[in-house]
């Protein structure tokens, strides 16, 4: 059983997206909608830092097959945009320790003509 949601424990920042890199896989939809802006920025803030076990971890999240019940569809196409601006910076940074990663997502499901969209 999950321990009662705690403000000081849970509070988003680098060290809890770090500590709880594993749990990204396991988010439900809502959940993962929620943690979206956080890893977002979280990622624009690290991209040169390629230790970052969350990064690591979210960029493999954005990669297909979508989940049941989906999690790339239910975006907005602002936050879907904004999904693409990040994985646009991170995949043609010159400073960006994830180019492959994101490039990989880039071309399964979030550019145009993707192989899975």
């Amino acid at each position: 059983m999950a321990p009662d949601y705690d403000p000081e424990v849970d509070e988003i920042s680098p060290h809890y997206l770090e500590k709880y890199f594993w749990g990204i896989a396991h988010l439900d939809a809502v959940s993962w909608r929620y943690y979206l802006p956080y890893l977002l920025g979280y990622s624009i803030q690290n991209i040169s830092n390629p230790e970052s076990s969350a990064i690591d971890a979210f960029l493999s999240n954005l990669r297909p097959p979508n989940r049941q019940p989906p999690r790339f569809s239910s975006l907005s196409e602002k936050e879907e945009k904004a999904v693409v601006w990040v994985l646009d910076k991170l995949a043609f940074s010159n400073d960006s320790a994830w180019q492959e990663q994101a490039m990989v997502a880039l071309e399964e499901y979030w550019a145009p003509g993707a192989l899975y969209r």
